[in-house]
């Protein structure tokens, strides 16, 4: 049988905080043991339920962290290599500049093109012969000089006396005639009107048809001292710019 309680007994409920009080240190150390768990790795105690079921995610953490940890070494040497790569090409196209700029800045690493430059103009003697020249050796310079320079020698035989003579030597003092010799002939006057025997031999030698000679007598003759023309042979040009002139360019080459 119930039997009824008292009025003045007081039930006394049990007090929450108490036994609140009594699981928040044990929260507490779980969470705690979590966290220590976290920073240092998994552990093999157990450290109550809270603690048990917080391990996995720190091994998942962990883990993470591991797989993190061995792919940032192997990335690593390959991102600096690339780096590496980089700045070497960089450093390359820095201190090897382009030839043609290195060029263009020193203007002394590349050596200019040799051209030939065009030979002078030779000497056009004037008017007149002078008998005491030794004329081979006029000649002989003349044919080594026509040589190296792609010249034709022209051989005036002449006298001073000789009217002729005068008229073709004020044509040769004219510019355009002057001009044409000192291009393309080396010209030597050879005195024939006294008694030079060694001068009349070397009419003879470089016209050797003989006869009476007209003055002057031209020669061409060639850097190998073969004759090209011979106006004892072939009679001379008109004395006059336009004569010797033509004449001049004909055998010029």
């Amino acid at each position: 049988m119930l039997r009824p309680v008292s009025s003045d007994r007081r039930t006394q409920a049990p007090r929450p905080g108490t036994a609140r009080g009594m699981r928040l240190p044990l929260v507490a150390a779980a969470v705690v043991a979590a966290g220590l768990t976290t920073s240092c790795g998994p552990s093999t105690q157990p450290i109550g339920s809270a603690a048990s079921a917080a391990s996995p995610a720190p091994e998942t953490s962990a883990a993470s962290a591991g797989e993190s940890a061995t792919a940032s070494p192997s990335a690593s040497p390959t991102a600096s290599a690339s780096v590496s790569a980089s700045a070497s090409a960089t450093a390359r196209s820095g201190s090897s500049p382009a030839k043609g700029g290195s060029t263009a800045a020193t203007g002394t690493s590349a050596k200019p093109s040799r051209t030939s430059t065009a030979a002078q103009p030779a000497p056009v003697p004037g008017s007149g012969y002078d008998s005491s020249a030794d004329a081979q050796k006029l000649i002989d310079a003349a044919l080594r000089t026509a040589k190296s320079e792609g010249r034709m020698v022209l051989l005036d035989f002449g006298a001073n006396w000789c009217g002729n003579c005068k008229a073709a030597d004020k044509v040769f003092a004219q510019s355009q005639t002057a001009a044409i010799l000192g291009s393309s002939y080396q010209m030597v006057k050879i005195d024939i009107g006294g008694n030079s025997s060694a001068n009349s031999a070397l009419l003879r030698k470089y016209s050797p048809s003989g006869g009476t000679y007209t003055m002057p007598v031209l020669v061409v003759v060639s850097p190998s001292g073969t004759v090209r023309t011979d106006t004892h042979v072939t009679g001379n040009p008109a004395l006059t710019p336009a004569g010797i002139n033509s004449f001049l360019r004909q055998w010029a080459s």
